[in-house]
């Protein structure tokens, strides 16, 4: 077993939980699907939507398929609540598809962290919205979300 941890490490409360959403959504938008996985557990537990799987091989395969389809992907997480090893978060993303068409898909997860604080099981519920090109709100370059960029509850989503 490794001894690795990814700090902050629960018990969480709203100050390291919203560090370590913030963490999360980084991750997300380098959009590298072996980085991002490093942040869960050898065994990790994931539904997404329909799929349920298992492991960092099944996680870096599932985000390599997700980021060949989701092109422009700017993703904004917001801790709902937490206790102990859990965090409940918020999130948007907005991304096109190849023909050009945009959307903005919504969406919550519950995580559950071990004590190294590396993500032992994840649970996502997840909507699509079309929206026009000109209905977008996240309009930075690709890679993290810029500090002084609007959160979700700033931007009224």
């Amino acid at each position: 077993m490794s001894t690795e941890t990814r700090p902050p490490l629960p018990p969480f409360d709203l100050e390291s939980a919203a560090k370590k959403a913030r963490a999360a959504e980084n991750a997300w938008n380098t959009r590298d699907p072996v980085a991002v996985s490093m942040a869960y557990t050898e065994d990790s537990k994931w539904r997404n939507r329909s799929e349920i799987f298992h492991g960092r091989a099944a996680i870096v395969d599932f985000l390599t398929r997700k980021w060949a389809h989701e092109n422009g992907y700017r993703l904004i997480k917001e801790v709902w609540a937490c206790s102990g090893n859990r965090i409940a978060v918020r999130f948007a993303y907005e991304w096109h598809d190849t023909a050009g068409n945009w959307f903005r898909s919504y969406g919550n997860e519950n995580w559950e962290f071990d004590s190294r604080g590396l993500m032992q099981a994840r649970h996502a519920s997840i909507n699509d919205i079309p929206i026009s090109e000109s209905d977008r709100l996240f309009h930075w370059p690709q890679g993290p979300r810029p500090a002084d960029h609007p959160g979700l509850s700033d931007l009224g989503l």
